[in-house]
């Protein structure tokens, strides 16, 4: 069997060999962030929108380091771990990015460290799902708005949470509602809900992450004549709405079948998805 490796602040280490101590802030405090991306047809996709997400969420948890991971650092580390794991063409990435100091809750120096994990994918391009998903909404927990929220931090216990959730009731996914009530995300994904023929996707002054899938599909739309607009949307639009859709970066868009006894059908989303594939 191939031994496999992940890249530790440039370093490559077998995935079984231990890379931190029980000291690591991102371990201790959820004091860091992550990407998740993929490459298709030895390319990484959409790699300056990653950066630049990255580099925000830095400059947000007064990061030191931010500039270096930009474009030019995805592609080539995400090139270097593939070739390491002869992975081909296609695969999945992981970039966690973590405050690398001593310290309690204040950290003594803000440098910063990183592990880079890839994984097989398969198919170059983005596939809709053919059987629809199950949603239900998880509002035991709410997610808050401030200046963190439209990033990828490691403080993930709300998504956990409404993963048990999820779990427990056999859904293919769960909602998450922000601190006012109204619809925020999902828990791996943006949400887009199609009502009376027009798309809507939650503000990200409502609290959802800056997806970047999100914002190539309102690219995508903008360009090909598509209205989607972002606003607050109250959860009781899902009981009403033609069409709802999720997106993120791994798996392109993904149509909801069902809500409760509500069936929605997905012919926006498919011309959404046909249009993605053409990128």
């Amino acid at each position: 069997m191939q031994q496999e490796y992940i890249l530790h602040n440039d370093e490559f280490i077998a995935v079984d060999e231990k890379i931190f101590t029980a000291q690591n802030r991102g371990f201790r405090y959820g004091d860091g962030l992550f990407e998740s991306m993929r490459m298709t047809g030895g390319k990484l996709k959409f790699a300056e929108l990653h950066a630049d997400r990255l580099q925000a969420g830095m400059n947000a948890l007064k990061m030191d380091g931010g500039i270096l991971f930009d474009e030019y650092f995805l592609k080539q580390k995400t090139a270097d771990l593939c070739k390491k794991n002869k992975l081909r063409d296609n695969a999945r990435f992981r970039l966690s990015v973590y405050r690398d100091a001593d310290g309690l809750y204040t950290p003594e120096t803000n440098k910063s460290g990183y592990v880079l994990e890839a994984s097989a994918s398969h198919g170059n391009g983005y596939e809709l799902n053919k059987k629809g998903l199950i949603i239900n909404v998880y509002d035991e927990i709410t997610k808050p708005v401030n200046k963190l929220s439209n990033y990828k931090t490691s403080n993930s216990l709300l998504f956990v949470m409404a993963g048990l959730y999820k779990k427990q009731h056999r859904l293919d996914e769960a909602f998450i509602l922000n601190q006012h009530g109204f619809l925020c995300e999902s828990i791996s994904s943006n949400v887009f809900v199609v009502y009376d023929k027009q798309i809507y996707t939650p503000a990200l002054s409502e609290g959802c992450i800056a997806g970047v899938m999100r914002n190539i599909v309102m690219q995508t739309a903008k360009a090909n004549g598509i209205s989607i607009i972002e606003a607050q949307i109250n959860p009781e639009v899902l009981n009403e709405a033609e069409e709802v859709f999720i997106t993120n970066a791994t798996n392109g868009i993904r149509w909801v079948m069902g809500y409760g006894r509500k069936r929605y059908f997905n012919e926006v989303t498919k011309s959404l998805s046909a249009l993605l594939n053409t990128l």
